[in-house]
């Protein structure tokens, strides 16, 4: 029973940051279409409104959940032996968290 609840628990994680990740790039694409930036200065005021920096967030936590069940599920479906298998999903999940610190520290950065 537990694996049923591990794995409709995935799913769902994988189909709700694929709904975020999607509905992002829609209104991303028509925000932009409507409101060109121009130059450096727009942009870097158009990231420091903090609607935008949360969005921002918020796709990058949806981003590395996504990944996270994606490929944890490759590498438990198709990695047989049981060391390799944990030493990838040590190394994916190493990864996904450095990942997850470079963003935090370019999404929290002090604008002068």
């Amino acid at each position: 029973m537990s694996h049923q609840v591990t794995g409709l628990r995935a799913w769902l994680l994988q189909r709700l940051s694929a709904l975020y990740l999607s509905a992002y790039l829609v209104w991303a694409l028509a925000y932009f279409s409507l409101h060109p930036v121009s130059d450096h200065a727009a942009w870097r005021a158009l990231w420091t409104q903090p609607a935008m920096a949360i969005a921002a967030a918020l796709l990058f936590i949806a981003l590395l959940v996504h990944a996270w069940v994606g490929i944890r599920d490759v590498i438990l479906d198709y990695v047989r032996p049981p060391l390799l298998r944990l030493s990838l999903l040590a190394v994916l999940w190493g990864w996904l968290l450095v990942l997850a610190v470079w963003l935090a520290r370019i999404l929290t950065r002090v604008t002068p």
